[in-house]
C-alpha cells in the first residue's frame, strides 16, 4: 500500500521514497517491487505492501525488524529476548508471551529470498539491504513457506560490475557506535563480488545496581559476501554467506508494580517480601534500575550460505534458492527479576538448523495470461539443553510459609535439566495465475498444497535441593519442577488457496479483493505438557492443532496527482483452532505451553498516502484500526489479578495482547539547494512521527498490565553533496516520551509485575558517502 523506495534501487540519486522524504526527479511510477515474484510498479500490485528503501531505513534508524513498527503502523514487534520475539501484522502471527519453538511463525521473513524460521533473526541488523517488502494478509500462493499473516522481503544489494564503494558511520550519546561499509566491483569479466559489514555498539540503557553495571546494551557484528557469476545473458548464478553475532548483556526488565490477587496475604508479594527483609532498588520503571542477581546473556550467532540461480528458460524465468542456516542460542536471564536468590540459574541454550530449496518458474503463457508455480521443500532440527535452578529464598516465594519454614533447605539448589530434541518437515507446491479478462479486469487465483512432518523427543530431571524420602516434601519439590519425558510425532496436508479481482477504474484507480483461506501448521509443545490425572504426561496435550484462515479484503490504491497517492485498504481475518500461549504464573515445570483458542476475529482498515509538494517538500501519512478479538476462548489462563482463583476463564470477546486499536505515521521531509564548504547540494529537515493506541501485554487481558498509548518523534537536520556526500544529525524520541515496550507477571503468582521501558531520548550525528 504506502510505500517508499531508493532511488538507488532504481539505478537514481541518493534518496528517493515513495511515502516519506520524495526526491523531486523520482515518480510514482517508477516505483516498483517483487512482491509476486516478478518486478511491477508498486501501485498496480493487487496486494497491501509496504516499501522501505535501504536509505529511509538509514536516515530513520531503521537498522533491524524491530523499529519497523514505527514506520509500518500494521506491524507489531515484541521481544523478551531474540529467542521470546515475534513478528505480527495486523495484530497476527505468534503468540504474544513466551515463545514456543514447536510452533511457525505466521509472518515469514524472507532475506533474500531465504526463508528464516527463528524469530531471533529479527532482532539482528540489516546487512547492506536494497529494500524492505512488507506485505500484509496470507501469502501462500507466492511464497515458498506458508504465512497467515504476511511477509517481510529483505533484498541485499546485489554485486556490481561498476567499482563502488559505500560507508556510513553514526556516533551518538551512551556511547553509540554504528559503522557499515560494502565494497563491489568486478573480478573478471563475469564475476562480481560484493563484501558487506555492519557493526552497532551502545551502551545499555539499564543500572544494576547489584553489580554496579549497566544492562540491555547493543552489541552487534555482521558480515555478508556475494559472489554473481554472469554465465550468459540468460543465466547467472549468486552465491551468498553471511555471519552475524550479538554479545548484549540484555533483555532485562525491571519492577513496574504489583497487583492485588486472590491468593492469601501471606502469599502475596507484599507479605513475602517483608518476611526476607527485600525492597527492589525501584518500583518506577521509569527509574531504569534493577538489583538483578543472575547475569544477562542473550548470546547469539545466526549464518548459513545460499545459492541463487536465474534462468531465462522458455516463456518465462527459472529461480533456484538453495540454502542452509544455523542459529546458536546461549542466553542467561534473571527469570525471577529480582536481587533476591529465587531462580539461580535460568538457561535454556539451543542449536538450530536448517535447509531449503525453492524451485519457481513465472513467465507469460500469452498476451493476457502469465503465472508462477513452484515447489518449496524445507527441514529444520532443533536441540536444546536447559538448565533452571532455585536458591534459598525460592520456598518462602513459591511454597506457603508453613512449608518453608518447616523444612528448611527444601529448594536450595534445586533444579532441572532437559534435553529436548526436535525436527520439522515440510513440503508444498503453490502457484498462482493472472488472466487479464479485458484491460481493465484481472482475475487472479492462487493454489497450495503443503504437507509437514513433525516430531519431538523430550526428557527432563530433577536434581539437588533436601535429599528425602518424604513423599510430602517430595510432592512439594515437584510442584516447582518435575522430571517429565515424552515423545510424539505428528503430519498434516493442507490445501488452501485465494482468488483476487482486480479491476482498472481509470488511470489512476485501481481496486481489488481478495478472498483467501491459509493455514498455520500442527504444533508442538517442547517445553513440557500438563499431567494428567494419574501424574502422567497428557500426550493428547503434546502435539496443538492446525490454525485455519479465512481472508477478506478489499482495496483501493489511487494517484489523486502526479507525486501522490491515497491507498486504502478493509479486512476481515477469521481463525479457527488459534494456536496461544498458556502461561503458568508458577516458575514450575510449565512455563508455558500452546493451546488452542477456539476462534480470534480481526478487522480493520488502513489509509496510507503521500505527496510531494514543489521540488522540495514531500509528505508522508499511514493509519491503522485494528480490531482483533478473541471471538471464542473459554478455557483460557486467568489474568494476573485472579492469580490463587479460578484455574481457566472465559476470555471470548476480550481484545487480543500486543495490538492497539489505533496506530499511525506521520511525517516528511523539506530540501533546498545549498553549498556548503564549496560542494553544492542540498540542505535537508525530517521529522517522522508515531503513535500507538493503548493496548493488553497479557495473553488473558489484566487492568494491571495494559500499557498505555503514546508517540514518538523522531527527527533529522543535515546536508546531502551531489557528490554523494551525506552528513546530518538526529534525534530519536526527541520529546523524551515515557512509554513501556512491554508488560508481564512476573512468575510465581505473588501479583508483582514487570515491565520493558522503551528507549529514552537519543541523539547522534551520521555521516554517509559514497565512491
Amino acid at each position: 500500500m504506502f510505500a517508499f523506495a531508493a532511488a538507488a534501487a532504481l539505478g537514481g540519486g541518493p534518496a528517493a521514497y515513495a511515502q516519506g522524504p520524495v526526491a523531486p526527479t523520482v515518480d510514482v511510477d517508477e516505483i516498483t517491487v517483487t512482491a509476486r515474484r516478478r518486478v511491477e510498479l508498486l501501485q498496480d500490485v493487487p496486494i497491501p505492501v509496504t516499501v522501505l528503501s535501504s536509505n529511509l531505513a538509514a536516515d530513520t534508524g531503521t537498522y533491524n525488524v524491530t523499529r519497523l513498527k514505527e514506520i509500518v503502523p500494521s506491524v507489531q514487534f515484541y521481544s523478551t529476548n531474540p529467542r521470546n520475539s515475534a513478528i505480527n501484522i495486523r495484530g497476527l502471527g505468534s503468540p504474544y508471551g513466551l515463545i514456543n519453538d514447536g510452533i511457525e511463525p505466521g509472518v515469514g521473513l524472507y532475506i533474500d529470498g531465504v526463508f528464516h524460521a527463528r524469530p531471533a533473526a529479527a532482532t539482528l541488523d540489516f546487512v547492506d539491504i536494497d529494500q524492505i517488502e512488507i506485505l500484509r494478509g496470507p501469502q501462500g500462493t507466492l511464497y515458498g513457506k506458508n504465512t497467515t499473516a504476511g511477509a517481510i522481503n529483505v533484498t541485499s544489494k546485489r554485486p556490481q560490475f561498476t567499482p563502488r564503494t559505500d560507508v556510513e558511520l553514526s556516533f551518538g550519546d551512551l556511547n553509540y557506535q554504528q559503522a557499515k561499509a560494502s565494497v563491489t566491483g568486478p573480478i573478471t569479466e563475469r564475476l562480481a563480488g560484493r563484501l558487506s559489514f555492519s557493526g552497532t555498539r551502545r551502551d545499555g540503557v539499564l543500572y544494576n545496581t547489584a553489580t554496579q553495571d549497566d544492562l540491555n546494551d547493543l552489541n552487534n557484528l555482521g558480515v555478508k559476501g556475494q559472489l554473481l557469476l554472469v554465465v550468459s545473458d540468460s543465466l547467472e548464478a549468486t552465491l551468498a554467506v553471511d555471519y552475524t553475532r550479538q554479545r548484549p548483556e540484555g533483555y532485562a526488565q525491571v519492577v513496574a508494580g504489583v497487583a492485588p490477587t486472590l491468593r492469601a496475604a501471606n502469599r502475596r508479594y507484599e507479605g513475602i517480601a517483608a518476611d526476607l527483609g527485600y525492597a527492589p532498588p525501584s518500583f518506577d520503571a521509569f527509574d531504569r534500575v534493577t538489583d538483578a542477581d543472575t547475569p544477562h546473556r542473550s548470546y547469539q550467532d545466526v549464518g548459513g550460505a545460499a545459492l541463487t540461480v536465474d534462468w531465462d528458460v522458455g516463456p518465462g524465468s527459472l529461480t533456484s534458492i538453495t540454502a542452509w542456516r544455523y542459529w546458536d542460542w546461549n542466553p542467561s536471564n534473571d527469570r525471577d527479576f529480582l536481587g533476591l536468590p529465587i531462580t539461580t540459574i535460568s538457561a535454556n541454550p539451543s542449536e538450530q538448523r536448517q535447509i531449503s530449496q525453492e524451485l519457481r518458474y513465472s513467465g507469460d503463457l500469452s498476451e493476457n495470461l502469465n503465472f508462477v508455480v513452484g515447489a518449496f521443500l524445507f527441514r529444520q532440527t532443533i536441540d536444546s539443553t536447559g538448565k533452571q535452578e532455585q536458591g534459598s529464598a525460592a520456598a518462602r516465594f513459591l511454597l506457603a510459609p508453613s512449608a518453608a519454614a518447616a523444612t528448611p533447605g527444601l529448594l536450595d539448589g534445586y533444579g532441572q535439566t532437559s534435553d529436548i530434541s526436535s525436527t520439522f518437515l515440510s513440503a508444498a507446491l503453490f502457484g498462482q495465475v493472472e488472466w487479464a479478462v479485458t484491460e481493465r479486469l484481472r482475475l487472479l487465483p492462487g493454489l497450495r498444497i503443503n504437507y509437514d512432518q513433525k516430531e519431538v523427543d523430550y526428557q527432563s530431571t530433577v536434581y539437588g535441593g533436601l535429599q528425602t524420602t518424604d513423599a510430602a516434601l517430595i510432592a512439594l519439590q515437584r510442584s516447582i519442577l518435575a522430571p517429565q519425558t515424552y515423545a510424539a510425532k505428528t503430519d498434516d496436508t493442507n490445501l488452501s488457496g485465494q482468488l483476487t479481482v482486480a479491476y482498472e477504474v481509470s488511470d489512476r484507480v485501481n481496486a481489488y479483493a481478495t478472498y483467501a483461506t491459509s493455514f498455520k501448521s500442527v504444533g508442538l509443545n517442547l517445553g513440557g505438557v500438563p499431567n494428567d490425572a494419574s501424574g502422567a504426561p497428557a500426550l493428547d496435550a503434546a502435539t496443538v492443532r492446525p490454525e485455519e484462515v479465512t481472508h477478506y479484503e478489499v482495496g483501493l490504491k489511487t494517484q489523486p496527482f502526479r507525486g501522490g497517492t491515497a491507498n486504502f485498504s478493509a479486512y476481515q481475518t477469521e481463525i479457527d483452532d488459534f494456536q496461544a500461549q498458556v502461561v503458568n504464573a508458577s516458575v514450575g515445570v510449565l512455563r508455558g505451553y500452546l493451546a488452542n483458542a477456539e476462534k480470534v476475529r480481526v478487522r480493520g482498515v488502513e489509509f496510507d498516502g503521500q505527496a510531494r509538494i514543489g521540488d522540495g517538500l514531500s509528505l508522508y501519512t499511514a493509519v491503522a484500526y485494528t480490531d482483533a478479538i478473541y471471538a471464542s476462548f473459554t478455557d483460557a489462563p486467568p489474568p494476573l489479578e485472579l492469580t490463587g482463583g479460578p484455574q481457566v476463564v472465559d476470555i471470548s470477546g476480550s481484545r487480543l495482547p500486543g495490538v492497539s486499536k489505533w496506530a499511525g505515521s506521520i511525517g516528511g521531509e523539506y530540501a533546498a539547494p545549498v553549498g556548503l564548504a564549496g560542494r553544492e547540494g542540498e540542505a535537508f529537515a525530517g521529522v517522522d512521527v508515531s503513535y500507538r493506541s493503548s493496548f493488553s501485554s497479557s495473553p488473558s487481558p489484566s487492568q494491571y498490565l495494559n500499557i498505555d498509548g503514546y508517540s514518538l518523534t523522531n527527527a533529522r537536520l543535515g546536508f546531502r553533496a551531489e557528490d554523494g556526500w551525506t552528513a546530518f544529525v538526529w534525534a530519536r524520541n526527541l520529546f523524551d516520551e515515557n512509554y513501556y515496550e512491554l508488560l508481564s507477571a512476573a512468575p510465581g503468582g505473588s501479583g508483582l509485575f514487570v515491565g520493558l521501558p522503551g528507549d529514552g531520548r537519543t541523539f547522534g550525528v551520521t555521516l554517509r558517502g559514497s565512491f
